[in-house]
């Protein structure tokens, strides 16, 4: 699929997911966070949900755990506009609290439709949620453990018609809370480099 098909085929889900009303998220939100960045991207990073400030605006990570994740980002040689950034829910869930199983369920056909458009090497979900979420997927949840425990490591998946590398990371905002966890990510995200 060439990349102005992607492009118009993404810009068709954000019109969805503006409208969407399949769970009681979509009566709190402000804006729905659909996501962004290069439309055939090598990389996609699935966080878990909007948080106040990307409520606010409409964008993905833009609030503090947003510069973390730029600054993992920059480590690598890499910025926004070459890799693409959502998350497993659109919508930020009152007071931030953990994604709930039925918004899960509700939102994640969003989230697969844009991977099957994308179509990624790399998928890097970012935190429990997304890391259970995807592994679940792709049928990795006999590996699936804490975040603490398979954080950094490779899976390779694949079949005729698609192959992915999953590489769970820890979310961007540990660092925020525990500053001693930045050199943990950063050493995570040299993984991307190679």
């Amino acid at each position: 699929m060439d990349q102005k098909t992607i492009i118009v085929e993404l810009e068709k889900i954000n019109q969805a997911v503006l409208s969407c009303q399949k769970c009681p998220l979509s009566q709190t939100r402000h804006n729905p966070v659909f996501g962004q960045g290069h439309p055939q991207a090598k990389i996609i990073f699935v966080g878990e949900a909007p948080g106040f400030n990307e409520d606010q605006t409409g964008q993905p990570f833009c609030g503090v755990a947003g510069q973390v994740f730029d600054r993992l980002l920059n480590s690598v040689g890499l910025n926004r506009n070459q890799i693409y950034i959502t998350n497993i829910l659109k919508c930020r869930p009152p007071n931030n609290r953990d994604p709930q199983l039925d918004e899960i369920k509700a939102c994640t056909p969003y989230l697969e439709k844009q991977i099957e458009l994308i179509n990624p090497q790399i998928i890097c979900p970012l935190g429990r949620h997304s890391m259970k979420f995807i592994m679940e997927k792709y049928g990795l949840q006999d590996y699936t453990q804490g975040i603490s425990k398979i954080h950094g490591k490779i899976f390779q998946v694949g079949n005729l018609f698609e192959n992915h590398i999953i590489i769970p990371f820890y979310h961007p905002a540990v660092a925020t809370y525990n500053q001693n966890m930045f050199p943990i990510l950063e050493k995570d995200f040299q993984i991307l480099k190679n």
